[in-house]
C-alpha cells in the first residue's frame, strides 16, 4: 500500500493530504472535509508511512497492517472505529496477530481503524500491482541513456585572479 503524502497532525482529527511545500510548512488537504490549510513547522506531524506497530518480533509498518486488512475486508471499509475497544482489538489482531498488546493501546487501535476506513472512503488505499516492477526498471534504463546522452565535459579550470598591488601614493 503506498501512504506517501498523507499525514496526521496533533490536534486535527482525521488524516491529512500534502498539497504543497511552503518555506515555513505545508499546505494540507483534510481527508473528512477536503478543506486546505497552512501546518507549521512548529506543529507535531506524522507521516503515516513511518509510522510502525510494536509486535512481539520487530515492528511492522503502518501500510503493511492496512495491506492485511484490506485483504481481509475484501477491499471494503472495517468496523465503526466507535465500537468496543474489544472488538477493535480483535479486528487489529486478524490483521496483525504477534501484535504486542502491552505497548499497543487502545487508543492505538482505534485510530487504526478509523485511519483505514477514512483512506478506504477516499479511494487512497489500492493492492499493488506486481507489474511495477518492471516498468521502473525500463524507466530507470532509459533516464540512464539520457544521462549518458545529455552529459557535458567537465567545465575548464578558470584561471585564479590576479592579486591587486597596492598603489603608491604619489603625494609623499
Amino acid at each position: 500500500m503506498d501512504i506517501k503524502g498523507i499525514i496526521s497532525i496533533a490536534g486535527k482529527p482525521g488524516l491529512h493530504k500534502v498539497i504543497s511545500q511552503t518555506k515555513n510548512g505545508l499546505i494540507a488537504e483534510s481527508l473528512i472535509d477536503n478543506k486546505r490549510f497552512p501546518v507549521y513547522s512548529n506543529q507535531q506531524i506524522s507521516a503515516l508511512e513511518d509510522i510502525s506497530i510494536y509486535t512481539y518480533e520487530d515492528d511492522v509498518l503502518l501500510s503493511e497492517v492496512f495491506s492485511k486488512l484490506f485483504e481481509i475486508e475484501k477491499g471494503k471499509e472495517s468496523i465503526n472505529h466507535k465500537s468496543s475497544a474489544a472488538e477493535l482489538s480483535a479486528k487489529v489482531e486478524e490483521a496483525l496477530p504477534n501484535c504486542d498488546k502491552e505497548r499497543v493501546y487502545a487508543s492505538d487501535v482505534k485510530k487504526i481503524i478509523q485511519w483505514y476506513n477514512l483512506l478506504i472512503k477516499n479511494d487512497l488505499l489500492k493492492p499493488e500491482s506486481k507489474e511495477v516492477a518492471p516498468k521502473e526498471t525500463k524507466l530507470k534504463k532509459a533516464s540512464s541513456e539520457e544521462k549518458k546522452k545529455t552529459e557535458k565535459k567537465p567545465a575548464a579550470k578558470k584561471a585564479a585572479p590576479k592579486k591587486k598591488t597596492p598603489k603608491k601614493d604619489e603625494d609623499k
